[in-house]
């Protein structure tokens, strides 16, 4: 009987010794492919998440990354402002308005007082800002804050929206350019109204000092004499202006389309 059990106990342990090591690499090799099954579902993730970022650079980053690097803040251009002109940019320059050799962006915020200095010249090519200095509104557009805007001739107000420069001509302020607005029904007679960039001795800090604002010209976004020439030079020849004011709310533009904006965005960069 005895001869018999260990006989047995042999014999399963033939046969038991074998399925267990079967099960025991059966488990190791089970673990380790569900471990790399894992570790590839995260691999792709982390792959998939890198592409969607990379594959193209969203138009709010090109946004507030020129904003930002240029230091704009800094000297008093809010982004909100920044961010409307900066669409209309992109949207006149890919319906060729735009002179494409000379990517300078001019921005006027008339919400702001004319005692601060709130005219910026930009060079987006390069993204440093070339100028930021004072700049009058029409008498017609208020004292020392403009809260009037006109299309009207005669109305010595000042007008919103964009516009596109033009040639020089001298005339009876000196060296002035033409510009053209291109938002109809706001600022599109700015031409047969004589708009111009031009200088005046009333848009100094001198005249700030003893007047407590800028003097105010017949709706001309006026520049100080003494930068006239320089300002005219780096933006004439089909740049583009944006000039925003504190009643925006009424102020509506085919330019400020965002979608279009990030859209032509997208195609010039992969182009």
């Amino acid at each position: 009987m005895k001869k018999d059990l260990k006989k047995l106990e042999k014999i399963s342990l033939i046969y038991l010794l074998p399925l267990a090591l079967l099960f025991i690499i059966s488990f190791i090799s089970w673990t380790n492919v569900n471990s790399h099954h894992k570790q590839l579902n995260t691999d792709s993730t982390a792959i998939t998440t890198v592409a969607t970022q990379s594959e193209n650079p969203s138009f709010d980053k090109y946004l507030t990354d020129i904003y930002s690097s240029i230091g704009l803040q800094q000297v008093g251009l809010t982004f909100p402002v920044f961010e409307k002109a900066l669409t209309g940019f992109i949207n006149l320059k890919q319906e060729k308005h735009l002179n494409r050799e000379k990517e300078v962006l001019t921005i006027i915020d008339f919400s702001k007082s004319s005692k601060e200095k709130r005219m910026w010249i930009i060079d987006l090519k390069n993204k440093v800002m070339l100028l930021n200095t004072y700049v009058a509104h029409g008498r017609g557009s208020g004292d020392d804050l403009a809260t009037r805007f006109s299309n009207i001739a005669e109305s010595n107000q000042s007008s919103l929206g964009f516009y596109v420069t033009n040639e020089t001509y001298l005339g009876k302020h000196g060296l002035s350019l033409r510009l053209d607005g291109y938002d109809r029904g706001v600022n599109n007679l700015a031409r047969d109204r004589a708009i111009v960039i031009h200088g005046a001795s009333y848009v100094s800090k001198n005249f700030i000092d003893q007047h407590g604002r800028l003097g105010r010209s017949q709706g001309c976004p006026a520049v100080p004499v003494e930068l006239t020439s320089e300002i005219i030079e780096i933006i004439k020849g089909k740049t583009c202006i944006f000039i925003n004011g504190n009643n925006t709310n009424n102020y509506r533009s085919v330019f400020l389309n965002e979608e279009k904006a990030e859209n032509n965005f997208l195609h010039a960069i992969n182009s």
